[in-house]
């Protein structure tokens, strides 16, 4: 990794990368709301080499999951999700009927779940049976009625046993064999097979992520999710071996994935380099870990204050601190999915078992919203009832607001009640 000034990285940070993939997908949104299910089937075809002739999966493909893995592989999926609900339930505690009364007016905010919700979970190649518990399980708590799965099938036709036990122990009505942004096309418009979803979340690859955006139009999303991204602040009391392995668990993701260190220590910043340097030479996955380094990460060097305005431009997925004061920094960040305090509580912990969730914001949209949760899944009703008396108070400014914007019907609705 290159090792530059605090200043000269601030010139590195910059918005989201552009989508250079729109009219293709474009392209694909299209046949899908014109041909359905045909369309899907012939997309799985040309981009997977999969020939899929039932897209929903059956009852018995779910079983015969259960028992293709094993005891400790479905312990550890329920221990996730068990820790996972109990993050998600002390929030909806938090979220009672409000009731607000004023003079003649009453006002009640009511908390009710969508009606249904389409979760996509990676898949194909590689298998994320944590996205599915990550998706599904604040959906099931929220409430929501009829949860639907979209994963890619692999060369077989068949969906991952872990994908498929991990979303029905989690609670997922229906699960479909389509995976890419076909897969999103169906969730926004529906087919016959596949309902149309009132909103789509989870994460994806570029192609997903530039069609939530292309039908978040017409059918709400969670978020535009792009490759993982790491930023750890780190002083001379941090272990430079485990600051060098938590860079490298997030840069295995993808060769895009955006990895760097922010120190007040030239110790610090050399023993992790040569840490990097020695470890990527003999582990698995290194030729993504090499590229996504080499292109996208940095280590810079420079005062504690500058580090914390650096990070907070930045605004990455997850912030790792690993200093002498923790805490203390951690209340300066104000623009990170998750902030990571202390030397045990890496961020690889936290994609599984930490009980927060790892779907989380990237591209700077940390700055206005945090991971997925059960108020993703809510929304907010709100019931309202005045009184004559009420709008006798209120006339004169009405009048006054309603003639200024030369909406003079406004007014006369109300005037007319009077």
């Amino acid at each position: 990794m290159k090792i530059i000034s605090i200043k000269k990285a601030f010139s590195l940070v910059q918005k989201s990368r552009q989508s250079n993939n729109i009219p293709a997908v474009q392209a694909i949104l299209e046949q899908v709301h014109k041909d359905g299910d045909k369309a899907l089937v012939r997309f799985e075809k040309k981009f997977n080499g999969v020939c899929v002739k039932n897209l929903l999966v059956s009852k018995k493909e779910i079983q015969d999951a259960y028992g293709v893995i094993t005891k400790e592989q479905i312990d550890s999926i329920l221990e996730a999700k068990n820790r996972l609900t109990r993050t998600e339930l002390a929030i909806k505690k938090k979220l009672g009927r409000i009731t607000i009364k004023t003079d003649g007016v009453k006002i009640t905010k009511i908390f009710e779940p969508i009606d249904q919700v389409g979760c996509y979970v990676p898949g194909g190649l590689a298998r994320y049976p944590s996205s599915a518990i990550m998706s599904i399980v604040p959906a099931k708590l929220a409430g929501v009625k009829s949860i639907l799965v979209v994963t890619p099938p692999n060369k077989q036709g068949k969906i991952d046993p872990l994908i498929l036990v991990a979303a029905d122990i989690c609670g997922a009505d229906k699960i479909f064999k389509v995976g890419g942004s076909h897969a999103i096309a169906a969730l926004a418009f529906g087919t016959k097979s596949i309902p149309r979803a009132d909103k789509i979340v989870g994460p994806g690859g570029a192609f997903v992520t530039t069609a939530k955006y292309l039908v978040s139009n017409q059918t709400a999303i969670d978020m535009l999710a792009g490759p993982t991204e790491l930023v750890i602040i780190a002083d001379d009391t941090a272990d430079p071996k485990l600051v060098a392995l938590d860079i490298i668990s997030q840069a295995e993701h993808s060769s895009d994935t955006r990895c760097c260190l922010i120190t007040t220590s030239n110790n610090i910043a050399n023993k992790v380099n040569s840490e990097i340097i020695k470890l990527v030479s003999v582990i698995p996955r290194k030729e993504i870990i090499y590229s996504s380094l080499k292109e996208n990460g940095f280590i810079s060097v420079g005062k504690l204050s500058d580090a914390i305005a650096l990070a907070n431009k930045i605004a990455p997925e997850h912030i790792q601190i690993m200093t002498k004061n923790p805490y203390e920094i951690s209340k300066k960040i104000n623009s990170a999915g998750l902030v990571l305090i202390g030397q045990y509580t890496p961020s690889s912990a936290s994609d599984y078992l930490l009980g927060t969730n790892h779907i989380l914001p990237t591209n700077q949209f940390g700055r206005s919203r945090g991971s997925l949760s059960i108020l993703d899944f809510l929304r907010i009703k709100t019931v309202m009832q005045s009184s004559k008396s009420e709008l006798q108070k209120i006339n004169k400014h009405l009048k006054a607001l309603t003639l200024s914007e030369d909406l003079p019907n406004h007014y006369n609705a109300v005037k007319m009640r009077l």
